[in-house]
């Protein structure tokens, strides 16, 4: 079965396709919505996860030939008040790069002592310009002072994991799919999808 994801983001979909391997569906084939740059994308007015997520997936749903899912993600940090959150991507402004970002973190939490944050991640499954579910996953860690590892991308390097006793930064990305807040969401979709026979379309 394929199943299109709607992200224009190279190092999520890499993240959603080794989470579906890594899980056991090898049987599903996850790429990108047909046409997905040359599609204008919709505005996220969402103000959590689960609302942008939704909108993408039902827009996206009606350029694709089959179930397509989308997903909103982000760093909620509690020193912040739970920010950068739905605005994880767009932290420093707009057209900001990760750097652009980790610094800016780092710049709010400096003399913080509590550094406890989570990433989130809500998918949503549509088909058809219909909503059929949405999933939620999110692992709790630490922020750190400074960037560790050149695995992974966002705030990847600066989110301490203190199972690993390591950033996700400095963990490979087959030992980080387990716990992350991606393959957790990607992995109640496809149960869901299983469980309700999608998987057969």
């Amino acid at each position: 079965m394929n199943l299109y994801c709607a992200t224009s983001n190279p190092g999520k979909l890499r993240e959603f396709q080794m989470a579906a391997a890594h899980f056991g569906f090898d049987g599903i084939v996850i790429e990108p919505v047909p046409g997905l740059r040359s599609i204008p994308a919709p505005e996220e007015h969402g103000v959590t996860f689960e609302e942008n997520a939704a909108a993408k997936a039902l827009f996206y749903s009606g350029h694709a030939p089959g179930a397509v899912f989308a997903d909103d993600s982000g760093l909620e940090v509690d020193a912040l008040g739970g920010a950068p959150g739905v605005f994880s991507a767009r932290f420093a402004g707009a057209g900001c790069t990760d750097a652009d970002n980790n610094r800016l973190l780092r710049e709010r939490l400096r003399g913080v002592d509590d550094r406890t944050a989570r990433f989130v991640c809500v998918i949503a499954l549509a088909l058809n310009r219909r909503l059929l579910g949405s999933f939620r996953g999110s692992v709790e860690g630490l922020i750190i002072d400074e960037e560790r590892g050149p695995n992974g991308f966002g705030y990847d390097p600066m989110f301490f994991y203190p199972p690993f006793g390591t950033t996700f930064g400095e963990a490979t990305e087959s030992r980080k799919m387990g716990v992350s807040h991606r393959g957790q969401a990607l992995r109640l979709m496809l149960d869901f999808c299983a469980r309700q026979d999608l998987l057969l379309l």
